[in-house]
């Protein structure tokens, strides 16, 4: 329940600071006094738009703080739970929203900064308003449609009907861009197996392509190789007497006789045949791999185009040579890839079926609550409207099932409240017979056929006695003050027969000082309200007998 409204520096309101009380409440005034900015400050702190404009010339910024208690808002506290945002030890909720003058906007609940979407989530669990074209809704069919699920109690399987067709068009337009493009898809298929065969059969998998270069190099140069390799291996250790290792033989030969005569001249000598050993070694494998030369042409020319082919691979497929391998395997990949889409269409179409089938037993069973409610409907409405004033009045809901259509965010139900507001006339369409009076009736009357399934405990309505007044407001102020007994009723009103049946009272009034405009709330004793009702009663001119009027009035609602 809404316990306090404070507003500072919003439009014609400089500061106030409202209580409010369970029950139902009204507020009256002069037209103009302000009593919309009472609606619009609940507005934004529940989540609307934010318009500079709405900040009292010359304050810097425009305030909006609501104070709710939670004992009669379960789904509220939980809500709060789940977002973090619920006061430890208070059952208690307080949001506030700020407004710049350069239209900048703050929002925050318990304390904490909040978004707009918080705002409105929320809200939606503590307050309901009904704005002076409400029951204009109540044309679209998918406000009937809504209200029907509200007073059938379904209003979650609805919720769950249409998670389940949101996954099932997702994942439609999924296979449905998979089967557009299958062609597209079947010629890089293609390609790709093309390309793969080709690398493939140069067998490029195990391509070395550093050894294959370094065996190119060498038989390009064969002949360099073996003059030089031979001419080094004579030069080593083959000429006796000149060669490297012959010298270094005549060397240790003679530092061993130096040895001989002082053991300091040892680690010389075996340095020296240290050092023939490894020439020894050096010469017997250059022999081995000058041995092994083949100077044959053909495996030459063979490697020759071997090469050629891997550059014009590697030209063809933009890559390096020695990336090849790679590419390969990248290529096999897309290609494993692509031919494991058809297999994940099959599973696509196949989940897709499940959830159709779902989709379909969820539609049935909303369509079956659907049906019950429709007829409970029709003769609690029918019963309301007829003490609204509409005595000949019927209510009925035109409902109708098709099986074979595509599957739709509600289902397969068409719904549509048809109305007759005379004797003798087949209801028809709201749109077509229905005027904004009745229409205003029709919408209260759901409102209070509805209450039992309601949840949010403030309800908020904004001139909803437009178009009607006499008797049938005097029933619309019963219906009200009814709906008060469970539930935090706020009305404006300009209606002295609403404004008497109200637990409480508050009076709008508008002051205009050094040519400034403020508007302020205050509630009315009993014996203000009976000056509010009078003046409501009879204008400028207030006498005896509209006091006593107003006075009658007030005691017979009390």
């Amino acid at each position: 329940m809404l316990t306090s409204l404070s507003i500072k520096d919003l439009a014609v309101v400089a500061a106030l600071d409202l209580d409010l009380r369970p029950g139902f409440t009204v507020l009256t005034g002069e037209t103009g006094a302000g009593k919309s900015i009472l609606l619009t400050a609940l507005g934004l702190a529940l989540g609307d738009r934010a318009d500079s404009g709405l900040v009292r010339p010359g304050a810097e910024r425009g305030e909006v703080s609501l104070c709710f208690t939670l004992d009669d808002a379960p789904s509220a506290r939980e809500w709060l739970i789940g977002h973090e945002l619920a006061e430890t030890d208070e059952d208690t909720c307080l949001i506030r929203r700020t407004i710049s003058a350069d239209g900048r906007s703050r929002a925050f609940i318990n304390g904490r900064p909040a978004t707009l979407p918080n705002l409105q989530a929320l809200g939606r669990h503590l307050v309901e308003i009904h704005g002076q074209h409400a029951h204009l809704n109540l044309l679209q069919a998918g406000e009937q449609r809504a209200l029907l699920d509200r007073h059938a109690g379904c209003r979650e399987l609805a919720s769950e009907l249409k998670l389940i067709f949101d996954r099932w068009k997702a994942l439609s337009e999924r296979i449905d861009r998979l089967q557009q493009d299958v062609s597209s898809r079947n010629a890089r298929q293609e390609l790709l197996q093309y390309q793969v065969n080709e690398l493939e059969q140069l067998e490029i998998e195990t391509l070395d392509y550093r050894a294959l270069s370094e065996e190119h190099e060498l038989l390009a140069n064969l002949g360099r190789v073996s003059e030089i390799g031979y001419t080094q291996l004579k030069l080593l250790y083959e000429d006796e007497q000149y060669s490297v290792n012959g010298l270094l033989a005549r060397s240790a030969q003679a530092v061993g006789e130096l040895a001989q005569i002082s053991k300091d001249f040892t680690e010389s000598l075996e340095l020296l045949e240290s050092a023939r050993i490894q020439v020894k070694e050096a010469a017997m494998a250059l022999r081995h791999h000058l041995d092994a030369l083949d100077p044959d042409p053909a495996k030459f020319a063979a490697l020759e185009q071997k090469l050629a082919e891997v550059h014009q691979l590697a030209r063809k497929h933009q890559v390096r040579p020695e990336d090849l391998p790679g590419h390969l395997e990248a290529l096999r990949t897309e290609l494993r890839s692509m031919e494991s889409g058809e297999e994940r269409l099959e599973h696509l179409l196949a989940e897709q079926s499940d959830l159709l089938a779902a989709y379909d037993a969820a539609a049935r069973s909303l369509s079956a609550k659907r049906r019950v409610a429709a007829d409970a409907l029709e003769t609690d409405i029918s019963r309301l409207i007829h003490e609204l004033g509409m005595p000949h009045g019927r209510f009925a809901v035109a409902f109708e099932t098709d099986s074979e259509a595509p599957p739709a965010p509600h289902g397969r139900d068409r719904i549509e409240f048809l109305v007759s507001a005379n004797p003798g006339l087949p209801p028809r369409p709201l749109s077509r017979v229905a005027s904004g009076g009745e229409l205003s009736r029709i919408s209260l009357a759901i409102e209070v056929a509805s209450i039992a399934q309601k949840t949010t405990p403030t309800l908020i309505y904004d001139e909803v006695d437009t178009g009607i007044g006499g008797g049938v407001a005097e029933m619309v102020g019963i219906k009200l003050r009814s709906l008060g007994i469970n539930r935090q009723v706020l009305c404006v009103t300009h209606l002295p027969q609403i404004a008497a049946l109200g637990h409480h009272h508050l009076l709008v009034e508008k002051h205009a000082q050094d040519g400034i405009t403020e508007s302020t709330v205050r509630p009315l004793t009993m014996e203000e309200r009976t000056g509010e009702i009078a003046r409501m009663l009879g204008g400028l001119r207030i006498t005896v007998q509209t006091l006593a009027h107003a006075r009658e009035m007030l005691a017979l609602a009390h």
